[in-house]
């Protein structure tokens, strides 16, 4: 009997245990399931789903590989012939890349990243069901490392991922990347949304991106971001990572900059982004407290460009945006991005911070404008610039040339092969002229007036990387250069 009784006194206290578990559980928020369906509770029904319209891509270039001159000397094929000769002295090579994409159209559109395709001779899409197709570039943008491709599927339509509105991810959402890391096949890996909006620097231009703890790893650019309604919330694209493989920290570019790259690759194939005209940077705290803001925060606007769609709202230097379309503007690339994703022609309010008081400014937004007209021209002639091409600065031409939109003048596209400048570098691309034998240069024209067959000397000016240097050509004879800021 005392057995007995101590028995019911450890099954007593277990008891009493087990409530002031339960009860505690109760209080924090957490709770054991409560069945044995949410004990079997899985991501599989999504996967299911989603994963048929996440595909594998495959890509090959030909590149040429430099061989030793060792092969061409006389005494070493004395001895091995010509049993390594392959005519000429680079061997061409065929070198492989693999990378993932979303098919987002029945017809056969897939979204991947753009470093996934560059420079690719071929590109091969491998579905789900181990179906392959050759595909088509439709649209490459660097700037925002977003593709477009097409495969031709025949008339059955393909499964696709509907894309979500990426302004509603919330930080803590769960999600699910699905691609292709390291080869290995399609792979599924869950985690959250560590962050929203962040401003990546050095991945893409147009940095404002999706941050996951969803492992992803080489292979799984281009793949998806998914979202527990089964929708495409974003891109995977890049990851923070010392060694190559995932630290859990991931990016993916959300669908409101995919939507309009998708909107121009099928409309017309080529992407031109609308303008806001001005010239800003990002408020610091310093230049936040001087402002008289509380914290950091917004775009400081410092140049306007004259009669562009800011200037038309009544936007001045020394405003601050601190929102577009209610969306709070933490950054210069944040302000970017915003713009980058609106249509040309739309009309949206910012909030502005203009004399001390936040005031709306309603804005038409516009595509940058062209002019002067680019004039892309060779130069010909006996003169030391013969075979360089030159073209006239515009907003809309910097905006593809990735410059500075405020930048005028005449800047320097290619320099011809075999040529006194390819050879001295007396110019090369990306350099800005500005002044051509005292003659000062703002357009293409005035460079063929200042030219003179046969001169004695030729001294001009340009920016490259920055800097303004100044040179002088005495043909024939010399060549010298200085900085001059």
């Amino acid at each position: 009997m005392k057995l007995f009784g101590r028995f019911l006194v450890a099954i007593s206290a277990v008891a009493l245990l087990a409530t002031a578990s339960v009860e505690a559980q109760i209080k924090d928020g957490r709770q054991l399931p409560k069945s044995r369906q949410q004990v079997q509770l899985s991501y599989a029904p999504l996967v299911r789903e989603a994963a048929p319209a996440v595909v594998n891509i495959y890509t090959t270039k030909i590149v040429r590989q430099r061989r030793s001159a060792m092969f061409d000397d006389p005494l070493f094929k004395r001895f091995f012939g010509d049993q390594f000769s392959f005519g000429g002295r680079s061997k061409p090579r065929v070198q492989g890349s693999l990378g993932s994409g979303v098919i987002v159209r029945p017809n056969g559109i897939i979204v991947t990243n753009n470093h996934v395709i560059e420079g690719a001779d071929e590109i091969k899409v491998v579905l789900s069901d181990r179906r392959e197709f050759d595909a088509e570039i439709v649209l490459a943008d660097p700037r925002t490392d977003l593709a477009i491709l097409r495969i031709a599927a025949g008339d059955e339509p393909l499964p696709t991922l509907p894309l979500a509105n990426s302004d509603d991810v919330l930080v803590g959402d769960i999600v699910l990347a699905i691609g292709n890391p390291f080869g290995v096949g399609q792979t599924v890996t869950s985690g959250i949304v560590s962050a929203t909006a962040r401003t990546q620097k050095g991945i893409s231009d147009f940095g404002f991106f999706i941050q996951t703890d969803a492992a992803v790893n080489p292979g799984n650019s281009g793949g998806a971001l998914v979202g527990m309604k089964g929708q495409l919330l974003g891109i995977n694209t890049a990851i923070y990572s010392r060694t190559g493989a995932s630290n859990g920290i991931g990016f993916a570019i959300p669908t409101a900059m995919i939507n309009s790259v998708l909107r121009a690759a099928l409309n017309e194939g080529q992407l031109a982004r609308p303008w806001l005209g001005i010239k800003g940077q990002s408020v610091s705290n310093d230049l936040a407290a001087g402002l008289g803001l509380d914290r950091a925060g917004g775009v400081l606007v410092d140049q306007v460009y004259s009669d562009g769609p800011a200037a038309q709202a009544g936007i001045v230097p020394g405003d601050v945006i601190m929102a577009v379309d209610g969306k709070e503007i933490i950054d210069e690339p944040g302000l970017n991005f915003r713009i980058a994703t609106l249509e040309d022609g739309s009309s949206v309010p910012l909030a502005v911070l203009s004399e001390g008081f936040i005031q709306e400014r309603k804005v038409t937004l516009q595509l940058p404008p062209e002019d002067p007209p680019r004039n892309v021209t060779e130069l010909d002639g006996r003169h030391p610039f013969q075979g360089v091409t030159i073209a006239n600065l515009s907003p809309r031409f910097n905006e593809e040339l990735q410059l500075d939109g405020f930048l005028k003048g005449v800047v320097v596209l290619e320099v011809g092969a075999k040529t006194p400048a390819r050879r001295y570098q007396f110019l090369i691309p990306g350099d800005i002229l500005m002044k051509l034998n005292d003659v000062q240069i703002d357009h293409v024209s005035q460079v063929l007036d200042a030219l003179d067959d046969g001169a004695e000397h030729y001294l001009y000016e340009f920016r490259r990387r920055g800097r303004v240097r100044q040179c002088l050509i005495v043909p024939n004879k010399s060549f010298r250069c200085k900085d001059l800021r």
